[in-house]
């Protein structure tokens, strides 16, 4: 009989599981049909389709570009429709409710407060309507049998000059459901180092931070996020391959930027299907993933954005298994990393993990052991 460790979990598995998701974008996860639903109630004429599943057919193959400036374009979009409190209240409700539905049962999802203010919002406003938004979708999942917690990040342009404004914004909304920061956009020409301000009074404060970094630009900006800034964790961080020089006979060397990563143990929110949309991976077999989970990176899976790469957490984890044979094992992997990882106080993480993430794939193993040992004794009935 095959160990349940060496399992691979199909698609009804891998749904059910318990998942965290810590890189997930607020304004690209939209329903396609909440979208038509919130550009008519606000007169928003510039959609370029209004037939909910020819518009996210659109959005996912905009997105398709392999250029992440090109990537970024169609989020004029899903901005365009989120300016009210309604607007931010409803996708941020949805937003709870579809997670959970998937199997996420802890989720940090971040937006850009600034990018909100069209109709005359405050960044306070805005931040309130999405964190009731939140606690809407929780209840609406409790309701449905499902839990999840949900934490905002707030997020800076790093194209803009707001940065220090925002990140004194997610300060005083730390203990009402934002759980940190991070700066997000171009990567190129945009360094992090240009917020440098906000990042020294989020250390002083003793808040937590992510930014965008090793996603378009590579190692310089892997360097100087951690290095200069001081990050909690890397956004994307998929280019620290980079460092990482593979031999023809199989061994490995890590450059020292390589080696700071996995000896601090840094966490790396890798996206892969949005990393193949960007260009930053060529397929998923390609994808630096493989390499950097059998060297005991501190890696995690994310969705980036749901609705521009026509995913879901299970989506994620369904296309490793098939491309690295991945077991319930690895998944459950991934997600304490995940969990580690969160910007939520130490005893909190240990209680999910303990509590409620190694429970949940205890019982989808046993269930799976249970299953062979049924088929095992029919067969063997038969036999006789």
């Amino acid at each position: 009989m095959m160990s349940p460790t060496l399992h691979v979990p199909g698609q009804d598995q891998i749904r059910r599981a318990p998942k965290v998701l810590l890189h997930d974008h607020l304004d690209g996860g939209l329903r396609p049909g909440t979208i038509v639903d919130l550009a008519l109630a606000s007169g928003y004429d510039g959609l370029p389709e209004t037939e909910p599943d020819k518009l996210g057919i659109w959005f996912r193959e905009a997105a398709d570009s392999g250029s992440l400036e090109r990537y970024l374009e169609t989020f004029a979009h899903t901005c365009a429709v989120m300016q009210t409190r309604e607007a931010l209240f409803r996708v941020a409700a949805e937003c709870a409710e579809d997670l959970a539905a998937d199997g996420v049962v802890y989720a940090e999802v971040r937006y850009a407060p600034e990018q909100h203010l069209e109709a005359g919002l405050t960044l306070e406003e805005v931040v309130e309507a999405v964190n009731e938004g939140f606690r809407e979708g929780e209840r609406r999942a409790r309701r449905d049998g499902r839990r999840i917690r949900v934490g905002a990040l707030l997020t800076a342009m790093r194209h803009a000059a707001r940065s220090l404004e925002i990140a004194e914004l997610a300060n005083r909304y730390r203990d009402q459901g934002v759980f940190g920061f991070d700066i997000a956009g171009a990567e190129a020409g945009f360094p992090p180092t240009r917020h440098l301000d906000a990042f020294e009074y989020l250390k002083r404060e003793n808040n937590h931070f992510t930014i965008h970094a090793g996603e378009a630009f590579g190692l310089p900006s892997i360097w100087q996020a951690l290095q200069w800034c001081g990050a909690d964790r890397l956004g994307h961080g998929v280019r620290i391959i980079d460092d990482i020089e593979v031999a023809e006979d199989g061994g490995v060397k890590l450059g020292r930027l390589a080696s700071y990563v996995r000896d601090k143990r840094i966490p790396l929110e890798l996206c892969p299907s949005s990393n193949l949309q960007t260009g930053a991976a060529a397929s998923y077999a390609e994808h630096p993933i493989g390499l950097l989970r059998k060297l005991h990176f501190r890696v995690t899976v994310n969705t980036d954005n749901r609705l521009m790469s026509g995913t879901t957490m299970s989506h994620e984890f369904e296309k490793l298994t098939e491309t690295f044979g991945y077991t319930l094992d690895d998944i459950q992997w991934f997600t304490v990393n995940a969990m580690k990882s969160a910007f939520i106080p130490f005893d909190e993480r240990l209680a999910m993990i303990n509590d409620v993430i190694k429970p949940g794939y205890a019982e989808l193993k046993s269930e799976w052991l249970f299953e062979q040992t049924a088929t095992t004794s029919v067969s063997s009935t038969s036999g006789d």
